[in-house]
């Protein structure tokens, strides 16, 4: 592996650390090299505090080998105030004089404004390494950017005969039927603390009475998202509970009393509800959204086309009839097993 990507490779590791926790900031990671040896190194943890590559040279103990030094980072660095310092300004007054960046910033408070100011002070900088892992490392932050909507992944899991659900009983209690095990369930908290909202329709919300957080794994709660026309969720659900906010996409927003960060957005039912619910979530700043069911909701954005990815799993149970699974067409990224469960991911590409 040539050098430059080697570390770089080590800024995408770094980076992946803050993987759900960063919002509405990228994940970034990046390290300093001296003689071919990491003398720090960091990742950006949260927004409103450091970025990155203040937190690599806060971890370089001799200080007077940066002048000596390379740094290495996923992403353009900063070079506007916001919540924190530029961290261009930061590399500057540090003395490295050679960065290596993985890829550009699309955000335009950046877009190669940092790259420049690097550059004027007399920096050595160089661009595109391993830009397309780069890329992919950020694919939520760069979609928002550039696509004016959230990076959108369709989840859902299927019987062995391709149906989402048996067929529904009259009066029957409100809760999931399980089509995969328990590690499949523990692996989608983990995608759920990942991304930035949770969606379903209006029947799942009815039949599953789902709570939608990451009870699971360890991890931030998604916005959860929920289409609801007429208002037919019965107030008691889980979503209503006030523990996470809720945004209820409705014709008819509600003068019911529910906790304050339950939220009604109004759109129309009858027009492109798809891309509708995409400038919602750009008005509200959400970066990324998993879409959970039911298959109503799931074939409303395959049938436009808007989405990115979609992870399938498939897993014993054998329904015989009931409501069939949506199907989308796309590369085949990647095909595992998740103990007794088959997990397929496709991309829309």
């Amino acid at each position: 592996m040539k050098i430059h990507e080697k570390y770089i490779n080590r800024c995408i590791q770094l980076a992946q650390n803050g993987l759900g926790r960063t919002y509405p900031n990228p994940v970034v990671g990046s390290v300093i090299v001296h003689n071919d040896a990491i003398i720090g190194e960091g990742w950006h943890q949260k927004a409103g505090e450091p970025h990155a590559e203040v937190n690599a040279v806060n971890s370089v103990k001799d200080k007077s080998l940066l002048s000596k030094s390379t740094i290495y980072v996923s992403l353009e660095p900063c070079s506007h105030y916001g919540k924190t310092p530029p961290c261009s300004n930061l590399i500057i007054d540090s003395g490295i004089k050679k960065v290596i960046i993985g890829t550009a910033d699309p955000f335009s408070e950046v877009a190669g404004k940092g790259i420049k100011k690097l550059m004027d002070a007399g920096c050595e900088v160089r661009v595109g390494v391993l830009e397309k892992e780069c890329r992919e490392l950020n694919k939520r932050f760069f979609t928002f950017h550039t696509k004016q909507r959230p990076y959108i992944i369709l989840k859902w899991a299927q019987s062995s005969d391709g149906f989402l659900a048996p067929l529904p009983l009259k009066n029957a209690e409100r809760k999931p039927v399980w089509i995969t095990g328990k590690y499949t369930q523990q692996l989608v908290h983990k995608w759920r603390s990942e991304e930035q909202a949770i969606m379903v329709g209006t029947n799942t919300a009815v039949a599953d009475n789902p709570k939608l957080n990451t009870r699971l794994w360890q991890g931030n709660n998604p916005v959860r998202i929920v289409l609801d026309r007429t208002l037919r969720i019965p107030q008691d659900s889980h979503l209503f509970d006030g523990s996470v906010k809720t945004i209820v996409l409705t014709e008819n927003p509600s003068e019911k009393i529910l906790p304050k960060n339950v939220i009604f957005e109004t759109l129309n039912f009858q027009e492109d509800l798809a891309q509708q619910v995409c400038e919602i979530l750009f008005r509200h700043e959400i970066q990324s959204v998993i879409i959970e069911g039911g298959r109503e909701t799931l074939q409303t954005f395959i049938d436009t086309n808007l989405w990115d990815e979609a992870r399938i799993f498939t897993g014993k149970p054998h329904f015989r009839e009931g409501i069939k699974a949506p199907e989308a067409f796309g590369s085949l990224a990647s095909e595992t097993r998740v103990d007794e469960d088959h997990l397929k991911i496709i991309l829309n590409d």
